[in-house]
This record gives C-alpha cells, sequence and structure tokens, in this order.
C-alpha cells in the first residue's frame, strides 16, 4: 500500500529545505524551523495541515517584514518546484492577506504558480475582494506563461477541489465568464481543461447559463469546441435533452425507441461486498440512418439507511450505423472505497442509451461475514 501523500513532508524534506533558506538567509535557525514545524501533533496533520503549518512556522523564522521574507524565497524558489513546494503561495496566503500587501501578494502568486500551483492561494483574496481579484484574473488571462492563464481560471472555479468554495460564484458565476471568454481558444491544454473543469463547475449549479455558453461558442474554433464538450460533461451525463441534442446524439421518438433490443445481466448474480461480477449486455440499434450513441450502465446502490443513489459508468460513446448489434461486456468489483461504501441489499443495474433505460437486472449483495 503506497504511503500517505503528506509523509513527503519529513525531517529529511524539512531540513534539506531549511538548508536552502539558510544559505539565502544566514540568520535562519534551521534546527528551530525543522523542530518547530513538527511539534505539536504533526503526525495527526493531513496533507494541507502540514503545509498550513510549514508556512506559518516559515513566517515565524523569516524577517517579520513581509516583503523582506518575499525575497529570501525569491532567492530560492528556482530550486523549489513542483507539488511539495506549495507551501510557497500558502505562504502568501497566509502572511499576505493585508491591504497594504495586495500588490505584493500577486507577484508573488504569479511568480509562484508556475513552481506550484497557486490555485488555492487565490481565493481568500477572491472572497475578500472578488470585483478586485477578478480584474487581476482578467490580466492573467492575457498572460504569456500558460501556468499564469491557468491560474486565472482554476483559482475562480466555484467547487475546486481540495480548493475553499466561493459561494458567491455558485450563485453567480457571471464575474467569472469575462474570464473564461479571454481563454476559450487558448493554445495550451493544460489551460484548456482548467476552462472546460470550470464551465462544468458551473453546469452544476446553473445549467442553463452554460448551454447558452456552450450553443455561442460551438464551431468558432477547434480547441473551443473540446472545451464546450468536457465543460458539458456532468450535463451530458444527466442526459439533458438541449445537451444531447447540441452535440448530436439520437433522441428517442415518442413512437420509436433508440434500441430495437436490450439486454443486461449480471454473474454472479449473488455475491458478497469485496467480490466481483461481470456485466454482459447486449444492444439493437434501431434501423435507418446512423446515430450518435452513449451506453452506460447505471447501479442504484443500496446507502446505510436502506435508500439508494445511482451512479452511470461509460460503456461505449460512438456513431453507429442504423441496425447495429452491440454486445459487450464489463468487469465491475464491489470492494469499498475512499469515496464509495457498498451496503447489503438488492442493487438494480440499468443498461442507457442516451440516458433512457432500455433494459435492467438485479444483483443482491451480502456482507462479509
Amino acid at each position: 500500500m503506497a504511503e500517505p501523500l503528506k509523509t513527503i513532508y519529513n525531517e529529511k524534506f524539512l531540513h534539506e529545505f531549511g538548508e536552502k533558506v539558510q544559505a539565502a538567509y544566514p540568520d535562519f535557525d534551521n534546527q528551530s524551523f525543522v523542530s518547530a514545524t513538527m511539534d505539536r501533533g504533526w503526525e495527526e496533520l493531513e496533507l494541507k495541515g502540514r503545509i498550513r503549518r510549514i508556512s506559518l512556522t516559515l513566517g515565524e523564522h523569516l524577517p517579520p517584514r513581509y516583503e523582506e521574507a518575499l525575497n529570501i524565497l525569491y532567492a530560492i524558489d528556482k530550486t523549489c518546484v513542483g507539488f511539495p513546494y506549495l507551501f510557497f503561495p500558502d505562504f502568501v496566503e497566509v502572511h499576505g492577506q493585508e491591504t497594504e500587501h495586495w500588490e505584493l501578494s500577486m507577484q508573488a502568486l504569479e511568480r509562484f504558480t508556475g513552481k506550484s500551483s497557486a490555485e488555492f492561494a487565490v481565493r481568500p483574496f477572491l472572497l475578500a475582494d472578488p470585483e478586485r481579484m477578478m480584474a487581476q484574473m482578467a490580466a492573467w488571462a492575457e498572460h504569456p506563461d500558460e501556468h499564469v492563464r491557468r491560474l486565472a481560471s482554476e483559482g475562480c472555479r466555484p467547487r475546486l477541489p481540495w480548493g475553499q468554495s466561493l459561494p458567491l460564484f455558485k450563485r453567480d458565476p457571471s464575474p467569472v465568464l469575462p474570464v473564461l471568454e479571454r481563454l476559450k481558444a487558448d493554445p495550451s491544454l493544460y489551460v484548456r481543461k482548467s476552462v472546460a473543469n470550470n464551465l462544468n463547475d458551473i453546469a452544476k449549479d446553473h445549467p442553463g447559463l452554460v448551454i447558452e455558453t456552450a450553443r455561442r461558442w460551438l464551431g468558432t474554433d477547434t480547441h473551443t469546441d473540446w472545451i464546450v464538450r468536457h465543460g458539458c460533461r456532468t450535463l451530458i451525463r444527466r442526459a439533458v435533452p438541449e445537451v444531447l441534442e447540441l452535440f448530436g446524439y439520437a433522441q428517442a421518438g415518442e413512437e420509436e425507441q433508440l434500441a430495437a433490443s436490450a439486454s443486461i445481466t449480471a454473474e454472479p448474480a449473488v455475491l458478497t461486498i469485496g467480490e466481483s461480477c461481470e456485466l454482459q449486455y447486449e444492444l439493437g440499434i434501431r434501423d435507418g440512418a446512423p446515430l450518435r450513441v452513449r451506453i452506460e450502465y447505471g447501479i442504484e446502490f443500496v446507502k446505510a439507511r436502506g435508500q439508494t443513489s445511482r451512479k452511470l459508468f461509460l460503456l461505449s460513446d460512438k456513431t453507429v450505423p442504423g441496425g447495429t448489434s452491440l454486445q459487450g461486456s464489463r468487469r465491475h468489483r464491489w470492494a469499498d472505497l475512499t469515496t464509495r461504501r457498498h451496503y447489503p441489499g438488492e442493487h438494480r443495474i440499468g443498461l442507457f442509451v442516451n440516458g433512457a433505460e432500455v433494459a435492467h437486472c438485479h444483483l443482491r449483495l451480502e456482507a462479509l461475514e
């Protein structure tokens, strides 16, 4: 089993980092820095807690004047590149939020983001002064460095994983859209992925706004088309009719279904939590013109209190000739994950084509003895 990510911050790492600081700032007490960082329940701290502890302790061991402390970090940041150095932008978040430090902090975040992303550190600045910060994001969206342009989008995502939530943009994402407009045809895939993820975040609260944006953007540029498709993935999974139509997925008519025949089976049909089953499906597509189909299976997972919650799993997404017969199989493992626990009971498994269920079966999951 792999060690938790937080273990990258150990005594050896802290000591080697402290030596770099000491080379730029001879008054730095490396031993005191390491001891103070690892004191007071260090082992119980998770990843973000350790990053914050390093930022706080570093502030206690660098000069109290913010500009002087930043200059020391600037002197060593070329050798402090990668995920472990997320505490550089976090240092700015912790120590640089005073109004008189704003310009310095923006310069520092712009500098540090290419070495260890500042997407988390910008969010308290957004919450404190959204109008000023979104103007900064708009400026960063024009920056020649792809890391800075990505920060413009990633930093204002309403639902950034691991990041502080931005309720103001969940309620009203309109201030975010001008930044995304500037980046919608960005030459960097790194940036385009962020724009698409931001759109997907917005779609969870304001699907109509994203559908409107998708209609306006589609067909203007191949890079933009990729962003739109990836940014609408949640709406596609939800089988929102307007979105399915937008991307050319076939629709069932009042008298004509997409599937002429369909079946799905699970073998074995009774198993214990932790075991696997083989799902097999067969699908006959209706006759006629070629169809764009998205084939998924959905499991209505039994929850702790007996209610169910469905999750969809993609099987295939392609254009097929009318009258095509499709079949396939997928092994599904019923082991607990960090994101999903399994509970005993009867689970309904459906086969879906473009969001419509066309067949189903049942599987009984039993508890470990």
